[in-house]
């Protein structure tokens, strides 16, 4: 097996066990919609859930197709990802971890939309009257990925400096 699927797949599995088990404890120890302050004027553990993608794009009733273009999109991504894993080098390691936890992200949110046709989350950051989305675990590892791979691919791209 390559090293970048030695590195990623076991990131990705980590990330993935660490999402589902977060998220059903907070099912089990919140009631939906709640909301538990953690550091007032700051951060509040809540549960709710979330039919469309980050930021609540997509986080409508009124239309049932999100969940089936998620599932394509996320079948799409994992694709790309278990090829570019197989097109990485040995040194390219930040690639290799960024891809990991993007595919370990990506696995974990659809977990919840297999199961429910939603994603639970549960981190709420604020600031006075500000809410930013709630998010999860795997948000945030799909998040530092997303960062992980610019920078990969910015090192990549840049020229050497041997002249």
């Amino acid at each position: 097996m390559r090293r970048s699927f030695k590195i990623a797949l076991p990131l990705a599995l980590l990330l993935i066990v660490l999402d589902q088990v977060v998220k059903t404890w907070i099912q089990h120890h919140l009631v939906l919609y709640t909301t538990k302050p953690v550091i007032p004027g700051f951060f509040n553990i809540v549960y709710v859930l979330n039919r469309g993608a980050a930021f609540g794009f997509l986080n409508r009733s009124d239309i049932q197709w999100q969940t089936y273009f998620f599932f394509a999109a996320t079948a799409l991504a994992v694709l790309i990802i278990f090829h570019l894993l197989r097109m990485a080098r040995d040194g390219d390691t930040l690639l290799i971890l960024s891809l990991g936890s993007i595919l370990g992200g990506a696995i974990g949110n659809l977990i919840d939309r297999v199961r429910t046709g939603e994603v639970v989350d549960f981190l709420d950051f604020y600031w006075k009257s500000y809410h930013w989305p709630a998010f999860n675990v795997a948000d945030i590892a799909i998040f530092l990925g997303s960062l992980g791979l610019l920078a990969a691919f910015y090192r990549m791209r840049r020229p050497s400096s041997d002249k």
